[in-house]
């Protein structure tokens, strides 16, 4: 069975984005925690953030697992709404865009030292979510080039000099 490339309309994303968006205001609702939901279209992807508690840090979880988990069961709302899976990407007290910031300065370091050295290296595990961020931060630079190694969950990126 192939997989249809199929291009989802910012109406839809939308629509996701107000299903996950109510999902997200019982779920805070019943846990009882305060928060601002703010929805948006960034490429092809629904974005969800809540922001302004001041409590949110427990709903991140170590490492951003508990806002996986959040995550996952918000695209689950969103698909047994509307019948089809969502890539909706959630962000709770900015941790997510945090975790970018740095794993885009920290591209950039390892891509310097590649760059003076001319040797690979390989950063440490990540997961897909990471990679992704730190692959697209290395594509934007000259010189360097990207790849993964590895097996989950120790998979990992590996800059080397174009």
């Amino acid at each position: 069975m192939s997989k249809k490339n199929i291009e989802v309309s910012e109406e839809r994303l939308v629509e996701e984005g107000e299903v996950a968006g109510d999902y997200l205001e019982q779920l805070l609702d019943i846990l009882d925690f305060d928060g601002d939901i703010d929805m948006d279209v960034e490429g092809d992807r629904a974005v969800v953030s809540i922001d302004g508690g001041d409590d949110l840090d427990t709903l991140v979880g170590a490492d951003g697992a508990v806002l996986d988990a959040i995550q996952e069961l918000t695209r689950l709302a969103v698909q047994q709404e509307l019948g089809d899976r969502s890539r909706l990407m959630l962000d709770i007290a900015g941790w997510r865009a945090a975790k970018r910031e740095a794993l885009t300065e920290a591209a950039r370091v390892v891509a310097k030292r590649v760059l003076e050295s001319a040797d690979p290296e390989e950063m440490d595990p990540m997961s897909p979510f990471e990679r992704k961020i730190v692959h697209d931060a290395i594509a934007e630079i000259d010189g360097v080039d990207s790849d993964s190694t590895g097996v989950e969950p120790h998979r990992r990126v590996v800059v080397l000099r174009a």
